[in-house]
C-alpha cells in the first residue's frame, strides 16, 4: 500500500513539474539562432522585406538569425523542403502572395498551405502602379477605360509573365471594367517597363514602372493598393477609382511549419510587430519600394484566404494557364 502511494505521489510530482516547465520552456524561447528560408533569390523584395525586417526581429528576442535563400520553381523548392524538416521551432519561412494564393490555381504545388503552414505575421507590400504610355490619349483611368472600350483589343499591356501577380492585375481591371486588353508576357519587370517606355506595350500594373512615372516618361492613372504613394500623393488608388476593391497586394509574411507551438508563433509575431512599429524599419522598407502593412496570424490567414479566392477566381474567368 505503501508502494503504491509512492508511485502515485511521485507521479503526481511529475506531472505538476511538467505542467510548470511547459510555461518556462516557452519563456526560454528561442533557445538557439533562427533560421528563415527564403525561397527566393537574394536581392528581391521578398529577400530584401525578410532581411529588413527579422533581423530586427531576432535582436529583440535576442538571438541571431541565419537567411537560407532556397530559391527555385517559384518558392516551391525552399517551401517542400522546410515541409519535410522536423519542426524545431527555430526554422520559418518567407512567403509571397504567388506562393500561396495563386500558383496552387495553375499547377499542382508540393504542400498544402492550410495544413502545412501556420500564419505568424504579414510584414510589407510591394508598392505598386498602373501606368501608361504618354502617346495613350488618356490621363486618368475614366478616360483609359472610356478609349479601350472605344477600341477592343488594341491596347496592349505588359507584364512580367504569364500568370503572374503583374499578369492578372490588368486581367482584373479587364473584367471590373468591361474593357479588353491584350496582354504581353515578358521575362521580368524590367524588360516589360523598358518594353512600356519605348512604346511597344501601352500599359503595365508594376512597381518598377515608378521611377519612369517620376521621370515624366510614363503617365500614372493608379496606384495599386489600399493608400496613395507618400511620393505620389496626386495618384488616386484602383480603390478610390471604383477598382480592386477585393484587395490583392503582393505582399511578404512569414510562416511556421506545422507543429509549431502557438506560443512560439506568438513571440515571433509579437517581435515582428515591434520591428514592423520603429521608424528605420518603416523608412528602410520605403527605400526598398515597400510599405509596413502588418498583420498577425488571424488576419494573415483570412487575406490569404480571401485572395486565394480573388486570384482563382481571376485565372478561371481568364481561362489562364501555364
Amino acid at each position: 500500500m505503501r508502494r503504491r502511494v509512492f508511485i502515485g505521489t511521485a507521479l503526481a510530482a511529475a506531472a505538476a513539474q511538467s505542467v510548470a516547465a511547459g510555461p518556462a520552456a516557452a519563456q526560454e524561447w528561442p533557445s538557439k539562432p533562427l533560421r528563415i528560408v527564403i525561397p527566393y533569390p537574394p536581392g528581391g523584395p521578398s529577400d530584401v522585406s525578410t532581411r529588413i525586417v527579422v533581423e530586427r526581429a531576432a535582436q529583440i528576442l535576442g538571438q541571431p538569425v541565419i537567411f537560407d535563400n532556397k530559391a527555385g520553381a517559384s518558392g516551391m523548392i525552399g517551401a517542400e523542403y522546410l515541409k519535410n524538416q522536423t519542426p524545431d521551432s527555430h526554422t520559418f519561412l518567407t512567403t509571397t502572395t504567388a506562393m500561396v494564393c495563386i500558383t496552387r490555381h495553375l499547377q499542382p504545388i508540393p504542400f498544402d498551405p492550410e495544413k502545412d503552414f501556420l500564419t505568424v505575421s504579414r510584414m510589407a507590400t510591394s508598392w505598386g502602379i498602373m501606368a501608361i504610355h504618354p502617346s495613350v490619349p488618356a490621363r486618368t483611368l475614366a478616360e483609359f477605360v472610356a478609349y479601350c472600350k472605344a477600341n477592343p483589343g488594341k491596347v496592349n499591356f505588359g507584364s512580367s509573365g504569364l500568370a503572374t501577380i503583374t499578369h492578372l492585375f490588368g486581367e482584373r481591371l479587364c473584367f471590373e471594367a468591361g474593357i479588353k486588353m491584350t496582354h504581353v508576357p515578358y521575362r521580368g519587370s524590367a524588360p516589360a517597363t523598358n518594353a512600356l517606355v519605348a512604346g511597344e506595350v501601352q500599359a503595365q500594373f508594376d512597381q518598377t514602372c515608378l521611377p519612369h512615372v517620376k521621370a515624366g516618361k510614363l503617365v500614372g492613372l493608379a496606384m495599386l493598393s489600399e493608400v496613395r504613394h507618400p511620393d505620389f500623393p496626386e495618384i488616386p488608388t484602383l480603390m478610390e477609382q471604383g477598382y480592386g476593391k477585393d484587395g490583392g497586394d503582393s505582399w511578404f509574411g512569414i510562416l511556421a511549419p506545422a507543429g509549431t507551438p502557438p506560443e512560439v508563433v506568438a513571440r515571433l509575431d509579437k517581435a515582428i510587430a515591434e520591428s514592423l512599429r520603429s521608424p528605420d524599419i518603416a523608412q528602410k522598407a520605403h527605400a526598398g519600394g515597400l510599405r509596413v502593412t502588418y498583420l498577425g496570424p488571424a488576419d494573415f490567414r483570412t487575406t490569404i484566404t480571401n485572395e486565394t479566392r480573388m486570384f482563382g477566381e481571376i485565372i478561371t474567368k481568364g481561362n489562364i494557364k501555364i
